[in-house]
């Protein structure tokens, strides 16, 4: 739920002025939230919101209804800064204030996070072992879940894919810099069905990453809702919280039923050189 953090930290300065796509950002927390929720609700299905803590402190109602509810809370940076880049102190300060100001509204240290745009730095990973993080779902290693080792401890990986994202479906916002061309929402369903038959039919995990300023607008919620209902019907797929999927890994691997892969984060400590050595002559 990013709601107006994307034009306050695309356009700082303007963004006051911006007030029809600032409009458009707040539909999320305002209309598109208490919808996601009642279908949910009426599902019986519980899920992860990923927020902002700016979001959180601008529209605490928002985060009130999500708990009284059920659903599980998670961070999202603070103003959906890119944590590739920040120095890792800078990164640090921000991933420690958020959580702070997430905890104090939502009443729960948050246990999951997801990068930004899936900007994970190179640091990310052990400053959120440090901080006590459970999980982590910004990257897109695995169809199924996974394991990043740190120096400092492990950290649940729960793998999305563009795929699965409204933001290639839906994302028509100029003032934002993205222009893709709108879909139908009919369009949208057969690709996030296609994905998640390919999961279903080889035991995958399926996260969809959906914003409630894009699909959970009328239209494409009304869409959502119907397949929810679908798959909700065959009786074996198993509608989850990231924290309890993650739980369910670890309990998984005590148990030795499950495997995980494991990646050693980060892949590189530095750039990698693109010149030419140079040869000297004889």
């Amino acid at each position: 739920m990013d709601a107006d953090s994307l034009v306050h930290i695309a356009h700082p300065d303007r963004a006051p002025d911006m007030v029809s796509t600032t409009s458009m950002l707040r539909y999320g927390p305002q209309v598109g939230v208490p919808r996601i929720l009642e279908t949910y609700r009426r599902l019986e299905i519980k899920q992860t919101f990923f927020i902002p803590a700016w979001c959180a402190e601008t529209y605490p109602g928002a985060i009130e209804q999500m708990v009284a509810a059920g659903h599980e809370v998670a961070l999202h940076s603070y103003i959906h800064e890119m944590s590739y880049d920040k120095p890792r102190e800078e990164e640090l300060y921000w991933l420690q204030r958020s959580t702070e100001v997430l905890e104090r509204i939502s009443g729960a240290r948050p246990r999951g996070w997801r990068a930004p745009m899936y900007s994970f730095s190179k640091h990310s990973a052990e400053l959120l072992v440090d901080e006590g993080f459970l999980y982590d779902a910004s990257l897109m290693g695995d169809d199924v879940p996974y394991l990043l080792s740190t120096p400092k401890g492990s950290l649940v990986e729960l793998p999305a894919h563009w795929g699965s994202d409204d933001y290639p479906q839906y994302a028509h916002t100029p003032d934002l810099d993205y222009a893709v061309p709108v879909k139908a929402p009919r369009e949208a369903i057969d690709n996030y069905n296609d994905e998640f038959e390919a999961h279903y039919a080889h035991g995958g995990l399926w996260i969809g990453v959906w914003h409630p300023f894009l699909t959970g607008r009328l239209t494409r919620w009304h869409h959502i809702e119907k397949m929810l209902m679908e798959w909700r019907s065959r009786g074996d797929v198993w509608f989850a919280t990231l924290e309890e999927i993650a739980n369910h890994v670890l309990n998984c691997e005590r148990a030795g039923t499950y495997k995980p892969r494991v990646d050693q984060v980060p892949f590189y400590d530095a750039r990698v050189p693109l010149h030419q050595a140079k040869v000297r002559p004889a």
